[in-house]
């Protein structure tokens, strides 16, 4: 059977649709020296592949039309011309959006030796996770006491923020669309949830749960999610600004009436890209692995059974398709 990949047939304007992706089948070819066969069993989509189908630069390389697309994958390798790797081995990799990869070796990294399933790596272990990790840790210098107000806190990286936040013993305010959204959130132990999608306006829901105001806003969405933050902002509150998902769709400009408050309360406002924190790696595996031990973090999955499903998981992440972290099982 022919490997297949999902290519990018057309760049979106706004909204992605089904007709922006295409299955092909992938040539077969023999490995080279050096070179890994990997099934892949899981694949991860995310926010930020969004950005990449534009022709724009930005901080990742555009997707290129006809070509395959990118994310992360775990697999199995089922050949090798490499000493790193034999067949059997579990690995990571970004050859992602299709179900069969051949790459470099030096592309590919072993799973850690933790006792969790192979897909966490791809999750609250994976990307997201560090992402929740560093921002919290790194870029806002999160402390104990602190009240934290993190954005889709329903999603892989919110999820985690919510749970890192509290295992480090802060007050946690967490936003999600819907009551069912709400109340995980709240199972994960958030102080409070905002239902983004109730009658209350965001930055009205705020102030009715953080009346003494916030330290630090980890922001995954932008908006009216980052104007109130901005209008509850303590002095010297910190901002991770991860992703901006409700503008990744529109050319409409964000409206931030609160702004000017950054100049009173002295805010510091800090984008950041969890792969400038390689070098963290050993400390939030360290630190995660204790807290999975202890209990402290729990897991969400929502999964998609069968690669041609993919662009469905993928569109699903801005309907609000997801809880915790959004998955393909190939």
């Amino acid at each position: 059977m022919m490997a297949k990949a999902w290519v990018l047939a057309s760049r979106p304007n706004g909204m992605p649709t089904a007709e922006n992706f295409r299955l092909e089948e992938l040539p077969n070819r023999e490995l080279a020296d050096g070179e890994v066969r990997v099934t892949n069993r899981w694949l991860s989509v995310d926010p930020y592949m969004r950005g990449r189908m534009n022709d724009v630069k930005s901080y990742a390389p555009p997707f290129q039309l006809d070509q395959p697309m990118q994310g992360g994958a775990v697999g199995e390798v089922v050949e090798s011309r490499s000493d790193q790797f034999k067949p059997g081995d579990m690995v990571q990799h970004m050859e992602g959006w299709r179900d069969e990869a051949v790459m470099k070796a030096e592309a590919v990294r072993p799973l850690p030796q933790l006792d969790v399933p192979p897909q966490a790596f791809l999750g609250q272990l994976g990307m997201p996770g560090m992402t929740a990790y560093v921002g919290l840790t790194r870029i806002a210098e999160v402390k104990e006491g602190d009240t934290v107000f993190v954005s889709a806190a329903a999603g892989a990286v919110g999820s985690t923020v919510v749970q890192i936040a509290k295992a480090m013993g802060c007050h946690v305010i967490g936003s999600a669309g819907g009551p069912d959204k709400c109340a995980w959130v709240q199972s994960l132990g958030a102080d409070a949830v905002i239902d983004y999608k109730g009658d209350v306006p965001v930055v009205k829901a705020l102030g009715e749960v953080a009346r003494n105001g916030i330290d630090v806003y980890f922001d995954n969405v932008g908006g009216e999610h980052l104007d109130a933050a901005l209008a509850h902002c303590r002095q010297g509150a910190r901002f991770a600004i991860c992703g901006m998902i409700d503008v990744y769709n529109t050319a409409e400009p964000t409206k931030l009436r609160y702004l000017p408050r950054i100049i009173a309360t002295r805010a510091r406002i800090q984008g950041f890209l969890v792969s400038d924190h390689v070098d963290c790696a050993a400390e939030f595996y360290r630190d995660m692995g204790g807290w999975l031990s202890d209990g402290k973090l729990k897991a969400q999955e929502t999964v998609v059974d069968g690669l041609g499903r993919m662009p469905e998981a993928f569109l699903g992440l801005f309907q609000g398709g997801n809880t915790g972290k959004m998955l393909v099982r190939v």
